[in-house]
């Protein structure tokens, strides 16, 4: 039996709540809060498995509440606001601080709930398996890496008449640590492609590196604790899937480009894929990468059929970059399902690097695990350490 206290500020958005989770044969309503403040009580003295959260609300609002929730008596927690369609930077942030999902109420805060309570209960049941965890990330942890090139090994010569110093030349990468590069923001082509472009291989493509993550429930964190450490002279291109909604992507790349090093963006249509920046694919969009003139490589988004009931899927994202082959450092992190699994598979087939995320650091152990127990992971790793294993994959 899961269960869950509802906190909203409306009496109408309680009751309409509390018959849906009584109508469920899995589900017990351990009780109702009606501010920040009462939603903190309640959760000390009922100890919930999941908690329904509004985010605006009198006294305290629902984002305040909710860090404080995580960080002294974390467990799931699914926003049901207003606020989490019209308000995407709200969702975000509440992402970010360890809520598992959300949904948003349709039509406004006396809305009609009907319409999505298929949704809710989905959302709500998954969450309640995942694993709630405090947000820690220490002043160390959450320091960007700086990227230093593995410098050639140069021959020695035998019996040297003398000590004699050597100077190295400096490999250049053209980005200056602590420095964001600049982006030139390219028009979007209209984004709608009818047909699968053509994929790279190691023959078209350049012997660049590219780093690319798959990740779903309990993503945004999770990307916020990778990309934040990541060096902003990586001297390559990031891409990035997380299963989210059309309007969304765009609110949580603005934000982690806001407290990175590294440059984040949306992606979009025929954009050139540059050293020292993150593309997270749009909602709604699959993204493939491509091959484009002069050994370049750039994103193709469309919105062909959903792949596994995803769009964007990371079976798509990582089918299309397996063939660049040793050059390629694919990530999977936390989530639900097998996403990213057959994808991994034609990674390794042409001799890409894996690294997956542990299943103690995880709020979902779905996607890793597929990839992990089908022996495709080359190093597994605990979330704070994944950037790390980036860069060093990428140096190697």
């Amino acid at each position: 039996m899961i269960r869950v206290l509802i906190a909203d500020d409306s009496a109408f958005m309680r009751k309409i709540l509390s018959d849906l989770f009584n109508r469920q044969s899995d589900f017990e309503v351990a009780g109702t809060a009606v501010n920040g403040k009462d939603t903190i009580e309640k959760v000390k003295a009922l100890k919930p498995d999941l908690l329904t959260l509004d985010i605006q609300m009198p006294v305290m609002d629902g984002l305040e509440a909710l860090a404080i929730i995580m960080e002294e008596c974390p467990l799931p927690v699914v926003m049901v606001s207003s606020m989490t369609q019209a308000g995407t930077d709200a969702t975000i942030r509440a992402l970010a601080l360890g809520a598992i999902d959300f949904v948003g109420k349709a039509g406004g805060p006396i809305s009609k709930i009907d319409s999505i309570e298929n949704e809710i209960i989905t959302k709500c049941r998954a969450a309640a398996t995942a694993r709630a965890s405090k947000v820690r990330t220490s002043a160390s942890e959450s320091r960007p890496l700086i990227f230093i090139p593995k410098q050639k090994e140069t021959p020695t010569e035998p019996d040297p008449p003398a000590m004699r110093k050597i100077e190295f030349k400096r490999r250049t990468t053209g980005f200056v640590p602590g420095q964001k590069p600049t982006i030139t923001r390219i028009p979007a082509a209209s984004p709608i492609v009818t047909k699968p472009p053509s994929t790279l291989s190691s023959n078209t493509s350049s012997n660049k590196k590219l780093v690319a993550i798959g990740t779903s429930t309990g993503g945004p964190q999770a990307l916020q604790t990778v990309i934040t450490r990541l060096p902003g002279n990586l001297p390559c291109g990031v891409v990035v899937v997380q299963h989210m909604p059309a309007g969304f992507t765009k609110s949580l790349a603005e934000r982690l480009d806001s407290i990175s090093e590294i440059a984040v963006k949306e992606a979009e249509h025929d954009e050139i894929i540059k050293d020292g920046q993150v593309y997270i694919a749009p909602g709604n969009y699959h993204l493939r990468v491509v091959p484009a003139s002069g050994g370049q490589r750039k994103i193709a988004l469309s919105q062909e059929e959903r792949v596994g009931n995803h769009r964007p899927a990371v079976n798509v994202m990582f089918e299309s970059v397996a063939g660049i082959g040793k050059n390629l450092v694919s990530v999977i992190m936390t989530g639900m399902g097998c996403d990213g699994c057959e994808g991994m598979k034609k990674i390794k087939a042409n001799g890409g690097y894996s690294i997956a995320q542990d299943e103690a650091s995880c709020v979902v152990y779905g996607m890793p695990k597929a990839v992990v127990e089908a022996g495709l992971a080359d190093e597994i790793k605990p979330l704070t350490k994944i950037a790390e294993a980036i860069v060093e994959a990428v140096r190697r």
